[in-house]
């Protein structure tokens, strides 16, 4: 089996089938086959193992990801590719190509299908839809064991920051709500073809048990809000969400959070625990 995470091999399936990268889908593709292992490697939790992958491209990390799982499902919108990977992936019998765009997909209904088996995303994620698939499958309420995909680092770095620093914001405190977040192996920008502009970072995310006393939707709308104008204090951010500045005061105080604070000086926790004093309130969540 020839490796597909290699420039020669890379080279020729795209001379093959006449192919370019399309700016438009994201498509850049990774040429170095000990990374793309790496990614395998941790996207698959066991033997019965399904993956569902995102934009297979070519099918470098899909080939790998086949070695270890017990079915790859990969879903890809570029009507282009489902020959190319006929071609390219056509030593892996347990490889099935969905034409379909994954953000169109019922995550939830496919999952059921997998009742006894531990479903799996992995993805070289296209970096201006990253968020949107994220948040996708943050919602989905489907059982998925671990998401392990590459991304532009400056969206990783968000992703995974810590409190006090110029990555964290509202996206940070949400996912970390939502999940542990942990980077893999950080990609260099030099072994993709063609090379793109940015660095990229492989992070995991693995979801932490529901607290089902919290309303989501208040929680994260309540956080967006705190960090709406990165400048002002929190108290002016929250204040002006709560349309009650002397309300938003006490708050604050009793969550043990200083009204000359900012939000990115304050942690998950002392979200929640803002939380929780609000979350009997009657506040509008309706969009502007």
């Amino acid at each position: 089996m020839k490796v597909i995470a290699t420039p020669s091999r890379t080279k020729e399936i795209l001379d093959k089938f006449d192919l370019y990268a399309k700016k438009n889908y994201g498509q850049n593709f990774l040429v170095e086959p000990g990374i793309v292992s790496k990614i395998a490697r941790n996207a698959v939790i066991s033997d019965h193992t399904v993956v569902i992958e995102i934009g297979p491209g070519i099918g470098a990390l899909t080939q790998m990801l086949s070695q270890f799982a017990k079915k790859v499902i990969a879903y890809e919108i570029d009507e282009r590719l489902p020959e190319v990977l006929a071609y390219s992936l056509e030593d892996c019998d347990n490889v099935e190509v969905v034409l379909q765009d994954f953000m169109q997909v019922d995550l939830q209904n496919l999952v059921k299908q997998y009742p006894n088996d531990d479903v799996v995303i992995a993805a070289n994620l296209p970096y201006y839809i990253t968020t949107p698939i994220l948040f996708k499958i943050f919602e989905s309420e489907a059982d998925i064991k671990r998401i392990t995909v590459m991304m532009q680092k400056e969206v990783a770095d968000r992703f995974a920051a810590n409190v006090n620093t110029k990555d964290y914001n509202a996206l940070s405190v949400i996912t970390q709500y939502l999940t542990h977040v942990k980077q893999v192996v950080k990609v260099p920008r030099n072994v993709f073809n063609p090379k793109p502009n940015v660095d990229s970072s492989v992070l995991q995310f693995e979801f932490k048990k529901k607290d089902l006393s919290v309303n989501e939707k208040l929680f994260f709308a309540m956080v967006k809000a705190c960090f709406k104008q990165r400048r002002k204090t929190i108290l002016n951010n929250f204040g002006e969400w709560l349309k009650d500045k002397e309300k938003a005061k006490e708050y604050l105080n009793d969550a043990g959070i200083s009204e000359s604070q900012r939000a990115e000086s304050c942690s998950l926790d002392d979200f929640l625990r803002l939380y929780r004093r609000i979350e009997h309130e009657d506040i509008c969540l309706c969009e502007n």
